[in-house]
């Protein structure tokens, strides 16, 4: 009876594992405004896409999440050539974030004290889905999320890493609840 318990625990790990790996997040199809835009600071392409909705007016605000606390404005504003206008008005460096978890606290502090109603997530396509579950949580239901996932090549190791952080992450929420 346990062989069996466990060989259909295995196989639908495996078949979650498969279905994680198979359906990674994609980007935005069609455009969409929102209020602001949050970028959760990690791999490549992130905050280059986040900066990219912001110029194109898709969005009125741009929170950059987890950032390092040895970055200043003036170095983020040339590393990713931010004009000084954009990034006195409209960019915001959170540094209060050190992970997933932290990044959807800062996220819901920044978005409340903004009076943000709709959000655009970006991050990288393998890390969208625990990432918005965590943000779900942080926020009142009434703040839409757009998922914009940034397209990304990770390795196996990655995947596997992501697949049982999201797990836990879902058993998490369940047990808050």
């Amino acid at each position: 009876m346990l062989r069996r318990f466990l060989s259909v625990l295995f196989l639908a790990w495996a078949i979650g594992f498969l279905a994680f790996v198979v359906a990674l997040p994609r980007p935005l199809a069609t455009p969409h405004k929102t209020d602001a835009v949050i970028v959760l600071t990690g791999a490549a392409g992130r905050i280059a896409h986040g900066l990219h909705v912001l110029e194109q007016g898709a969005a009125r605000r741009l929170l950059v999440s987890g950032v390092d606390p040895e970055v200043r404005p003036g170095e983020f504003a040339a590393e990713f050539k931010v004009a000084p206008g954009l990034m006195a008005c409209c960019v915001t460096l959170g540094y209060g974030a050190v992970d997933t978890r932290s990044n959807a606290a800062e996220t819901a502090r920044w978005v409340a004290a903004n009076k943000v109603r709709s959000l655009r997530l970006v991050t990288s396509d393998w890390h969208m889905r625990r990432a918005a579950g965590e943000l779900e949580r942080a926020l009142p239901e009434n703040v839409q999320i757009l998922r914009d996932a940034v397209p990304s090549q990770p390795d196996f190791g990655t995947l596997l890493l992501e697949y049982h952080k999201f797990l836990a992450s879902r058993a998490a929420g369940l047990v808050s609840l």
